[in-house]
């Protein structure tokens, strides 16, 4: 959950218009990722949850080393402190900042976390690029077969449909010459 809030929250600045922006939206997009603790939506939430966007970008590239300097640091800069909770119908799971923490600095945390489980387990190569020629978004693998290539701004319906779309103009080029013959 953690990443894959963290791929959308990333995500969200290839969009047009930003949903960061917009006071409504933004809480629709925070709420909807069931986020706990204050979340105020006031400009200065606003500005740093989008600011946490290229650090937590950068936690998609690099080798696992490089990853796990930036996770490191950003759990010591952020003075994280795990700790089991239990809360809104989740069972037992760890917050590691104070439950009123700025939102940024949560983010930031929960999505290090994560990082920490991705790489004991040796899986960061679940943490993709879209495969789309024209998109720089991020994405969690979660599939069993690790077959995901694009994320969830829509890259994969994008593509699939132009590839539809150019089998369908072959296929009419190929019998208009079929017929002229």
């Amino acid at each position: 959950m953690a990443l894959t809030s963290a791929a959308s929250l990333v995500n969200t600045a290839s969009e047009d218009p930003d949903p960061l922006l917009d006071r409504s939206s933004y809480l629709r997009f925070v709420h909807g990722w069931e986020w706990t603790g204050p979340v105020s939506g006031d400009a200065a939430e606003r500005r740093a949850v989008r600011a946490i966007r290229p650090e937590i970008r950068a936690l998609w590239s690099g080798d696992e080393a490089d990853i796990v300097e930036r996770v490191n640091a950003l759990l010591r800069r952020e003075s994280a402190l795990p700790q089991l909770v239990r809360h809104d119908g989740w069972d037992w799971h760890l917050h590691a900042t104070r439950p009123d923490a700025p939102l940024a600095s949560r983010w930031l945390v929960e999505v290090a976390m994560a990082l920490v489980d991705v790489v004991r387990l040796g899986e960061l190569g679940r943490l993709r690029t879209c495969a789309a020629d024209d998109c720089d978004g991020v994405l969690v693998d979660l599939s069993r077969n690790r077959s995901k290539r694009y994320c969830d701004l829509g890259c994969g319906n994008r593509l699939n449909a132009a590839a539809y779309r150019a089998r369908l103009t072959s296929n009419d080029t190929d019998n208009a010459r079929g017929s002229v013959l």
